[in-house]
């Protein structure tokens, strides 16, 4: 296991523009599943790995963002405002001085899921490697993830690369919501708005792009039905496993 930096960060900047009526006067990351806001439950799961600070970059109703994290005193929070929405690449960017030139987590706070027997951080972590990866994407098979299109986003190679130039959909693994980058990732890109895909295929072309599967359960909370959904089947005990 190569070295990680102590800070991850927690994308919670976007728009949330596919959940409305829920998103006009809530932020995405605060709405409830299983009775708890999609951003604590990021922040609880860095914890449980023993991440004590995070950055959060935060833009739409980012007040409700910071006035939340304000409560939270068992981890230290830098909020990063963004005074114009710079997409998931951007806003790691924007905010790569505090990861002190480490590899680092950077989770999405609005795609929760469920572990399996051994937490997919702490595998993640296990699994990561400097010397082979500048990325590592948490990945789960396409027919066992809630929530998502079936059209997929990367294959997965016997030694754990990950790839999808010039592998046509359907393909068999979706990306969930963790990822482990190297900040060096993002001096290439010349300008200050752009895509994490774009960091992807920089990473993919080098062949240092890798995934792990995850070996829980999750739901792609995308629309207000899907929220419904994944409150009703945690509220019901069944749980997100695809039957």
């Amino acid at each position: 296991m190569s070295k990680l930096s102590s800070t991850a960060m927690v994308l919670a900047a976007g728009l949330g523009m596919r959940m409305r009526p829920l998103t006009l006067t809530k932020p995405k990351p605060l709405l409830e599943v299983g009775g708890r806001t999609m951003l604590d439950l990021v922040l609880d799961r860095l914890l449980a790995h023993g991440i004590r600070r995070a950055v959060v970059n935060a833009y739409y109703l980012a007040d409700q963002i910071e006035a939340h994290l304000a409560s939270r005193h068992d981890i230290d929070i830098i909020i990063s405002r963004e005074q114009e929405l710079l997409d998931t690449g951007g806003g790691i960017k924007n905010a790569l001085a505090h990861f002190d030139g480490q590899p680092f987590f950077a989770l999405n706070a609005d795609l929760p899921w469920m572990d399996g027997v051994e937490p997919s951080l702490d595998r993640m972590a296990a699994f990561w490697d400097s010397e082979r990866m500048d990325a590592l994407l948490l990945l789960m098979k396409t027919g066992k993830a809630r929530g998502f299109e079936s059209t997929g986003d990367f294959t997965l190679d016997p030694d754990g690369r990950a790839r999808r130039k010039d592998v046509a959909p359907p393909r068999p693994y979706v990306m969930l919501s963790a990822q482990i980058l190297k900040p060096d990732l993002f001096a290439a890109p010349t300008t200050h708005v752009f895509s994490n895909n774009l960091i992807w295929n920089q990473a993919e072309s080098q062949g240092r792009l890798y995934g792990i599967e995850h070996h829980g359960t999750c739901y792609h909370v995308g629309t207000p039905e899907d929220w419904t959904s994944a409150n009703a089947l945690l509220a019901s005990g069944k749980g997100w496993a695809v039957p």
